[in-house]
């Protein structure tokens, strides 16, 4: 099994992430080969005390950027949408963000 630690790179703080966090919906950039059931329990490991109810995956693909002549792309990322229980407690890393 992959450590909790390599599957969840780090959370996305953007506009959008800001407004779920209150209906307990958090957004994470994991592994690009993490499915679902390992970013689940990664989360769970990590985080003591929380449920998933769901997580929700998509794959940003790198844009394609030049330097002169040369060309290249940018890495391509994963995110996970993850969604807590109701009775879940929230995530103690966000609290001071909402």
């Amino acid at each position: 099994m992959k450590n909790p630690h390599d599957i969840i790179r780090r959370p996305v703080l953007t506009e959008k992430g800001y407004l779920g966090i209150e209906d307990k919906k958090y957004v994470f950039e994991v592994d690009v080969n993490a499915n679902k059931v390992e970013i689940k329990d990664a989360l769970e490991s990590v985080f003591k005390g929380i449920k998933v109810k769901s997580v929700n995956t998509l794959r940003v693909l790198g844009k394609m950027k030049r330097q002169g002549r040369t060309q290249g792309r940018t890495p391509e990322i994963k995110k996970a949408y993850v969604t807590l229980t109701e009775d879940s407690k929230p995530i103690e890393f966000f609290e001071g963000m909402v």
